[in-house]
């Protein structure tokens, strides 16, 4: 069953993200297993960030691996929303 997790820091700014996200690369850690979909939206210092993963287990890893780098580079993710998606509907599937 896919999973949603669904973050909404308390400040996030799209620089940030983006430095976040970079490292992930780097490290090797992005493209996660499981990870379907990302979507990083908003705006100012009030971006959100939605991950659409296979299952539980998958986005666990991926937590794992996120949580020490976002501690190192100073972003506090919040407390994550994390619900069992019911339906996903894809273009031409």
């Amino acid at each position: 069953m896919s999973i949603l997790v669904r973050f909404s820091p308390p400040s996030l700014t799209a620089e940030q993200y983006d430095a976040v996200l970079a490292r992930l690369y780097e490290e090797g850690i992005q493209p996660a297993p499981g990870l379907e979909l990302e979507v990083c939206f908003g705006s100012g210092d009030q971006m959100k960030v939605s991950l659409l993963f296979d299952s539980k287990e998958d986005l666990d890893a991926f937590g794992a691996r996120l949580q020490p780098i976002l501690s190192e580079m100073g972003v506090n993710p919040g407390e994550p929303e994390v619900v069992e998606v019911h339906n996903v509907i894809r273009r031409g599937a």
